[in-house]
């Protein structure tokens, strides 16, 4: 950490904030606390200039050409599951899929659109090579192949892609912000959408909690949802299998035989 020392000078307190990429830090200095990243993209300028993450202070090139960004570190909470729920998560996710701003940046950033085919072709990759031999995997792979055309849909829109309930910041001061963009990519809707009700919203909840979001619960919308979250899940029993994660990709594939269950795949 001394190239973060070299920057903030030797009054600042620093210690490392975890994540899995191991390049972020909480900085304080009396009253002032910064949350710093090295070699973050750009699209947090634009995430700060929106209010979806908390305030970009500054930003720093190194002389080795690594970038660091200071943001303020704000006391407040992650959400909790019941969280989900209500206005504010639904209001600001719907902020964060019809914004241009966003959008026109990610395009910039090169980012190239997520489609069903190639999700489905990466996954049937991925298992193949981790020799993943379970007949549920099998069966929702089948359930993809089958409906991989009838869930392709056109307006594409910036999503998070990881809408855990622990990627959301509830500051003491009332305001939600949604952290953790690496992930972000250019997609329909329906794969922030799907995880999130699935997995938080009770399904009777459903219409009530779309119309804050700002989106009617429609038979397109319900297949699109579904055809994501199996996919997501069949996703994570392999992410646990590469990584040697036997009790966790258990669980994962007791969660991928109950939602089968629930979408009535047989």
């Amino acid at each position: 950490m001394n190239w973060l020392g070299q920057i903030l000078g030797s009054e600042w307190h620093i210690s490392p904030a975890g994540g899995a990429t191991g390049d972020a830090y909480f900085a304080t200095h009396n009253d002032q606390k910064l949350f710093l990243k090295r070699n973050t993209s750009p699209f947090l300028a634009v995430l700060s200039a929106e209010g979806i993450v908390p305030k970009l202070v500054w930003t720093k090139r190194m002389e080795n050409g690594d970038v660091i960004t200071a943001q303020h570190w704000l006391s407040g909470r992650e959400l909790k599951p019941k969280d989900m729920n209500d206005r504010p998560v639904a209001e600001q996710l719907r902020k964060i899929h019809t914004s241009k701003e966003l959008l026109d940046m990610l395009k910039r950033l090169e980012k190239h659109s997520l489609d069903p085919a190639s999700i489905l072709k990466h996954l049937k990759q991925s298992i193949f090579k981790e020799q993943i031999d379970s007949r549920d995997v099998t069966r929702a792979i089948q359930y993809l192949e089958k409906h991989v055309e009838a869930v392709q849909f056109e307006d594409k829109v910036v999503c998070h892609c990881d809408l855990n309930h622990n990627n959301w910041l509830l500051t003491d001061e009332n305001q939600l912000y949604l952290i953790d963009w690496d992930g972000a990519m250019i997609a329909d809707p329906a794969i922030d959408l799907g995880p999130l009700l699935y997995h938080y919203v009770e399904e009777k909840n459903w219409e009530s909690w779309l119309s804050m979001y700002g989106a009617p619960l429609t038979d397109n919308l319900r297949k699109r949802m579904a055809w994501y979250v199996l996919a997501e899940t069949v996703s994570f029993v392999v992410w646990h299998k590469r990584k040697g994660n036997e009790k966790a990709q258990q669980e994962v594939q007791a969660e991928l035989s109950a939602l089968l269950q629930r979408l009535n795949i047989h």
